[in-house]
């Protein structure tokens, strides 16, 4: 007998933890400093990897695409996050320069999302920001070919051996194509679970003259 998925997803159930409070009342005028605070909670709470967060792109036909990638910094120019300017989202976000992010985090039941332009940083700061990661990430980005059709895993073997031999080497390589990418948001969403389902969601819509809050039914 195989599995019956949907005996399976009846059985589950969400945020068996106890839940933190959220008072909106409380939130500071700009949505950043209650990330960052949200983002340590998340932190101490022993979230894993907290730091991922879903990247929503289209293409040029306005079809969307949607994958995990990581958070490379948050400050007043917005959300960052890099990959290959050749990849699929790099291409997508080349023909459509606007995107969302999400963040989940089930031990607090909290979500974050955002969604606004993409502004591709200067080259300078993309390969700084490579070469502050690991030795793992340099040797990744070296292999590029990112979304490109492999031919096999021994293809992918012989390229990634390479390419970690020269990240041990030079430190410094650079790897053309890495783009550090930054999202500035014009509407960041805080969702706090609720057992009773009274979730709370705080919604900062950029103005001509910083944010306006507004809260939204669950």
């Amino acid at each position: 007998m195989g599995t019956d998925l949907h005996e399976l997803l009846r059985s589950l159930r969400v945020w068996d933890v106890e839940l933190p409070s959220f008072d909106p009342a409380s939130a500071p005028a700009e949505p950043l400093p209650l990330f960052v605070e949200w983002f340590a909670e998340a932190v101490a709470a022993g979230q894993t990897e907290p730091h991922t967060m879903t990247l929503a792109t289209s293409d040029e036909d306005g079809l969307p695409d949607v994958r995990i990638v990581m958070l490379h910094g948050a400050d007043a120019d917005g959300w960052a996050f890099a990959t290959h300017a050749t990849s699929r989202k790099g291409r997508q976000l080349a023909a459509r320069p606007y995107a969302a992010l999400s963040f989940y985090w089930p031990t607090q039941g909290r979500q974050i999302r955002l969604r606004g332009s993409v502004e591709v940083a200067p080259a300078q700061e993309g390969q700084a920001d490579l070469h502050a990661r690991s030795t793992g990430a340099l040797a990744a980005a070296l292999v590029g070919r990112q979304s490109e059709v492999l031919g096999s895993m021994e293809e992918l073997r012989r390229a990634s051996d390479g390419a970690w031999d020269r990240a041990q080497s030079e430190p410094d390589a650079p790897a053309p194509t890495w783009t550090l990418y930054r999202l500035r948001p014009e509407e960041v969403e805080f969702f706090q679970g609720d057992a009773r389902r009274r979730h709370v969601r705080l919604v900062y819509r950029r103005a001509e003259e910083g944010w306006l809050k507004e809260l939204l039914w669950p």
